[in-house]
């Protein structure tokens, strides 16, 4: 059965069957609060909860009145001030049957030079849908995830594949969603949040709201949120309404997002929580830079392009239920949890182009998955350790479909990009936090099995099945020298299991002479990473962290010519294979001074280097950043509160990216400056500059692919600049 949202009344009757047994509302708001200074939890790390300064890794959390200050429009903009981090988003110049550039939209995170699918994200440990890309589709992960509804943001750097299975290569982004209980705290029975406001950098208006009640046993919560904008801004000035266009091409952006969520606790040890959730995304763009240019002299040739519009949709729904049991007095068992959810995505892309006098053309691609799963996890406290162990089982159903008129010579439409296939996980994992004097080791070991089944069903190529497994160990040491240097150790395995697209990947073009086969010989990529770090404080207020880490892998997945000679008789064959090896290494500085109880300054610095090997071939890994550095200061006192952050980045080396074509920007600083201001216990009001002295620059993983090998492709260089000034004013009611 096809999970589909009804109307927005379906989420609001599992939340609000509360809403008339309210007391009123307590007088006092958690936001009015002055913070405290504590170590931030994490859960992502170890799949329990321990202080940031207890992990022998490094992660940052942003908890939710980190996320509230910044109040960031997409994961771009929230991680921007990360220096090992990154989120691609380059600016859309696709057109309707080649290229795809930016059409995916915020594609996903870079985590220390690793990027797309071999990154894991979760929202409330439902694995978000993957990055895909046939052709001119193209779809990203990112925008899957409304900020709105998150109590917390997690990023764990290193292979995760111990904890979660397959994906997680360079690491994780965890993300929580809003609970009652993040709204219902100092006794309240009624609390919520309202939101308005607008940015300048694509003209949007945002509505957000959420509310939470709580009466004897049961609580519920519904959020919502809204959005209406248009292309994001950039420096290129040119206005042209064809190729040579610099400015983005015109676009209307449509987002909205629901959450519903209900609780009963059944006595004190067990509870129960539903979720429903619902996101949609709709695109709609003119275009003008895949319209062909005036020529010089003479006509336009046949196939010249007039006009191209692209109607583009993703959506995602998930309906999850959750077990919490706790019972710290129990012999044996005192937590456990179990979550099932079902969860569908599908990505829609339509295109219509009208060409000079052939035949005008139309393209239609979609994308879906529908995942099932149970994950369960339980602990036992011991004397000086605590286990815990669990399983993960989950089953994505992967589809794909290419339609339209006009297909290629030698192709029919419809057809699949690769035959609809079942993907199945199934893992089990166990860990050891032990605590022996000044040390703490945690060990951990993870076996997995996965299984790609396809079908044959309106699959043109053949088809092969591909099963297998893998163990994943982990250890961490931390050793609580002193309070000013506590050293840690960790090292960890990975793996990321081969996807459907990469196994069978049928397509045949036998009037051009070239086609793709599936390899059921297709191996699991694999990591083997250490990190090294020190830790401390030097002084009461100052803490500090410098870390080393060095990241191999094997068995990278690389779609390569196999055989052939390009001509019908002899077609050249491409099929993924395991190819390359990598290594990507680096070291990171980070610190926060407490100068005084009401202002604070921080600062980071990244620097990694990274190359594949192919047949003893050393080549640079474009994804790697170029060396970032951070300082930033808070300060808050009474009702004011002001941020201010300067970023340094350094200019991509020719020596260091995989060809000589490929555009290498220069280095560049930017400043933002953000401010609050509360009113009362209610009502606050918020600004943030962005780039605050309107700086030209390009960011590394907007430009990556792009060529400036010729004056044609450098005069449009300006396209991909990061947006200039910008400006963004939010006011928020608390009750």
């Amino acid at each position: 059965m096809q999970l589909r949202p009804t109307p927005v009344a379906l989420a609001l009757s599992l939340a609000f069957p509360l809403a008339f047994a309210q007391t009123s509302p307590a007088a006092s708001t958690a936001a009015s609060e002055t913070p405290q200074q504590l170590g931030e939890l994490t859960v992502s790390a170890t799949r329990t909860e321990r202080s940031v300064d207890a992990v022998p890794n490094t992660v940052t959390v942003k908890n939710r009145r980190q996320l509230d200050r910044r109040d960031a429009r997409d994961l771009k903009d929230l991680l921007s001030d990360e220096v090992d981090l990154d989120v691609k988003a380059m600016t859309p110049r696709f057109t309707a049957a080649g290229a795809s550039t930016g059409r995916s939209g915020n594609e996903g995170i870079n985590i220390r030079g690793l990027e797309g699918n071999r990154v894991l994200m979760m929202v409330d440990g439902i694995r978000l849908p993957q990055s895909f890309a046939f052709g001119a589709f193209a779809s990203g992960r990112a925008d899957f995830v409304d900020l709105n509804s998150l109590a917390s943001v997690e990023v764990l750097r290193g292979p995760t594949s111990t904890s979660y299975g397959s994906d997680g290569l360079a690491g994780a982004l965890s993300l929580r969603t809003l609970s009652p209980e993040d709204l219902l705290v100092d006794g309240k029975t009624f609390a919520g949040f309202a939101r308005l406001g607008a940015l300048s950098v694509d003209d949007s208006k945002r509505a957000s709201a959420a509310v939470a009640f709580g009466a004897g046993d049961w609580s519920s919560l519904v959020q919502a949120s809204v959005q209406r904008g248009h292309e994001t801004k950039n420096e290129g000035d040119n206005n042209a309404p064809n190729a040579a266009r610099t400015k983005p091409n015109p676009t209307d952006v449509d987002t909205s997002s629901v959450m519903a969520k209900l609780g009963y606790r059944v006595n004190a040890n067990h509870r129960l929580m539903g979720t429903l959730e619902y996101r949609q995304r709709k695109i709609d763009t003119d275009v003008l830079t895949a319209v062909t240019a005036p020529p010089a002299t003479g006509t336009l040739p046949a196939t010249a392009v007039l006009a191209l519009d692209a109607h583009d949709k993703m959506d995602r729904t998930r309906f999850s239920l959750e077990h919490r049991y706790e019972d710290l007095n129990a012999t044996w068992l005192q937590q456990a949890t179990t979550h099932v959810y079902v969860q569908d995505s599908e990505t829609r892309q339509f295109s219509y182009e009208d060409r000079n006098t052939a035949a005008d053309r139309a393209r239609l691609g979609t994308y879906k998955e529908r995942v099932i799963g149970l994950s369960s996890q339980a602990q036992t406290q011991l004397a000086n350790q605590r286990l815990s162990y669990g399983i993960d089982v989950s089953r994505n159903t992967i589809e794909g479909v290419r339609d339209g008129t006009v297909p290629p010579v030698g192709e029919t439409f419809p057809s699949k990009p690769f035959p609809d296939t079942r993907y199945t996980l199934a893992g089990a994992f166990m860990q050891d936090e032990i605590e022996a004097g000044d040390f703490t080791i945690i060990p951990a070991l993870r076996f997995e099995h996965y299984k790609l089944s396809p079908k044959s069903d309106g699959y043109a190529g053949q088809i092969v099945s591909l099963s297998d497994q893998a163990v994943t160990p982990r250890i961490g040491l931390i050793w609580r020298a002193t309070p000013f240097v506590q050293p840690y150790v960790n090292w960890a395995q990975g793996f990321r299991a081969p996807t459907p697209d990469q196994v069978n990947n049928g397509f045949a073009n036998p009037v051009q002479g070239y086609q793709s086969i599936g390899n059921p010989d297709l191996k699991a990529e694999h990591a083997n990473s250490w990190e090294l770090g020190l830790r401390g404080k030097l002084i009461d207020t100052l803490r500090w962290q410098l870390s080393a880490y060095d990241n191999r892998y094997r068995d990278f997945i690389s779609q390569e010519m196999v055989r052939g000679s390009f001509t019908p008789a002899d077609p050249a064959i491409f099929q993924y294979v395991n190819l390359s090896q990598a290594r990507i290494k680096g070291v990171e500085a980070r610190f926060v001074w407490d100068l005084s109880s009401t202002f604070n300054v921080n600062a980071s610095v990244a620097k990694s280097r990274g190359h594949s090997i192919e047949n003893g071939v050393e080549t640079p890994l474009d994804s790697v950043q170029p060396l970032r550095a951070k300082i930033g200061a808070h300060y808050e006192s009474g009702p004011w509160a002001v941020d201010a952050s300067w970023l340094h980045s350094a200019g991509k080396k020719p020596s260091d990216v995989s060809t000589a074509t490929q555009y290498t920007p220069k280095k560049y600083d930017v400043v933002d400056l953000g401010g609050a201001y509360r009113f009362d216990k209610t009502f606050s009001i918020s600004a943030y500059v962005t780039n605050v002295f309107d700086k030209k620059y390009w960011r590394w993983g907007d430009v990556t692919g792009i060529s400036a090998a010729t004056p044609a492709a450098l005069a449009v260089i300006d396209s991909y600049t990061a947006p200039g000034r910008a400006l963004q004013v939010t006011l928020r009611a608390d009750f």
